[in-house]
């Protein structure tokens, strides 16, 4: 092949490959209903703000968005379920801290969070509450850990599952304090506040969105948020670090991701879509009053993010020796 004819040839491959991406940007809103999933059981904070955003996404898309809870393994299993799922931009996953994050360095995942997940955008952030029973008889995080002190390995706390951010929130804490409170897994925050409710466990790194009412009502004891501030919502409830633990922090974040194989078109538009809505006054208002800060990002900026978290929080899984167990 000569000269003129390799340029034409790679002529028309470049105007095949734009004129396939400008088809995959069109082709939106997907025709099928979208498909929203979310790692944890209804009730908890993950649903809530998905389906907060899922019924403004619908409305601007005039495309149906339906939140399809897949609870269980901290998350791990509705990861697993989008990884797998075909690249079409129909299925969208509101992934969380712990399996993009922090579970890879507990456990062998049957996917790569970088690789078989694709970064759309930032969804929100809050910081957890450390939440007692009322019959546990403690009204301080001092109190708290001088019981756990007295009585060692006899108080435990919930979680919404290994590798999730209110697991290593605990361990962090543990760390911190010198105490050795007793994991116990749950498959989301709903079930996790059930049982603490009734009492069937002492304490619980909680979503605020959930565990407000019942701090509001006098059923719960708030100990100490878990972020560097204090939360607007929460203005009378120290931080853990006010508390006697400077520098602790640990915070709770949700993002949205597809299939790591969607085309970049399509996750570009998506990432238009959420931005827009999670910028919405409305939206943004919703969210604050259920205790979460909106968190818009690029794809670029997710991806970064997402590398920085996973550094930090590999290296306290080092440190303490987590495991899945």
């Amino acid at each position: 092949m000569n000269k003129r004819n390799l340029l034409r040839a790679a002529a028309l491959a470049t105007a095949a490959m734009v004129l396939g991406s400008a088809l995959q940007a069109q082709d939106f809103p997907p025709k099928k209903p979208v498909t929203l999933v979310v790692g944890f059981a209804a009730g908890g904070a993950a649903d809530a703000a998905a389906r907060l955003i899922a019924k403004k996404l619908a409305a601007n898309i005039g495309q149906s968005v339906v939140v399809d809870n897949r609870g269980g393994a901290g998350g791990n299993i509705a990861h697993q379920f989008v990884a797998n799922a075909a690249p079409d931009g129909s299925v969208l996953l509101f992934g969380s801290i712990g399996p993009l994050t922090i579970a890879p360095h507990i456990m062998k995942l049957p996917y790569d969070p970088f690789k078989d997940l694709a970064a759309i955008s930032g969804g929100v952030n809050f910081p957890n509450v450390l939440v007692a029973h009322k019959s546990l008889g403690v009204k301080t995080l001092a109190e708290f850990v001088a019981l756990e002190k007295k009585k060692p390995g006899t108080l435990d706390y919930a979680s919404t599952g290994a590798g999730s951010a209110s697991h290593l929130a605990g361990e962090l804490f543990n760390q911190r304090a010198g105490i050795n409170m007793v994991h116990v897994p749950y498959k989301g925050g709903a079930p996790a506040l059930q049982d603490l409710l009734g009492e069937r466990i002492a304490s619980y790194f909680a979503a605020p969105p959930t565990a407000l009412p019942h701090i509001e009502a006098g059923k719960l004891v708030p100990l100490a948020t878990t972020g560097s501030t204090r939360p607007v919502y929460m203005p009378n409830i120290p931080t853990v670090a006010e508390a006697g633990y400077p520098g602790f922090e640990a915070l709770n974040w949700y993002a949205f991701v597809a299939p790591g194989k969607t085309p970049a078109p399509l996750l570009d538009r998506w990432n238009q879509e959420i931005v827009k809505v999670l910028n919405d006054p409305g939206v943004k208002d919703a969210l604050i009053h259920h205790g979460m800060t909106p968190q818009p990002m690029s794809r670029a900026e997710l991806t970064d993010f997402m590398k920085k978290e996973d550094a930090k929080w590999s290296a306290i899984v080092r440190e303490r020796k987590i495991t899945s167990n």
